[in-house]
């Protein structure tokens, strides 16, 4: 729902999306959006958006099963990134995943891959991921 200030200027509500960082054996598991979806074609951290009142963790936990068809355990947070796009804002939750089990398998995207750290500046990502990307690259993600 949008409520307007002006004629000119809407309010948005901010969506919560958790993101997950799953890690093995020294590579880290990114997706890439279908192409009909917003941001086709581009990659990103596995997750969604969170449903009242699950908690972030529920939510990526749920999320990853639903995407990929594996098990994950939330092991640490990162950080959170509000980014706001022309007809929404999003506030991204990071959270390091540590992989349970399964085989990932791209049911509701259209790739996905097993990179190292170093690797993710050679794919497009949306502009909110911009932080991680780089604290990822240069190992530096304690916080964000």
């Amino acid at each position: 729902m949008k409520l307007f200030r002006s004629q000119t200027e809407a309010i948005l509500f901010p969506v919560d999306v958790a993101c997950a960082v799953i890690r093995r054996g020294g590579r880290i598991l990114i997706t890439q959006r279908r192409r009909k979806d917003t941001f086709g074609g581009y990659w990103e951290f596995p997750g969604g958006k969170r449903i009242a009142p699950e908690s972030l963790g529920s939510c990526l936990e749920r999320e990853i099963w639903e995407e990929l068809g594996i098990r994950i355990k939330p092991l640490r947070y990162l950080g959170r990134i509000d980014y706001r796009y022309p007809k929404k804002k999003v506030c991204l939750y990071f959270y390091e995943c540590e992989w349970v089990g399964g085989q990932p398998f791209p049911h509701h995207c259209q790739d996905l891959r097993w990179i190292r750290p170093f690797e993710l500046r050679r794919y497009a990502f949306p502009p909110a991921d911009e932080a991680i990307l780089k604290e990822l690259s240069l190992g530096l993600a304690q916080t964000i």
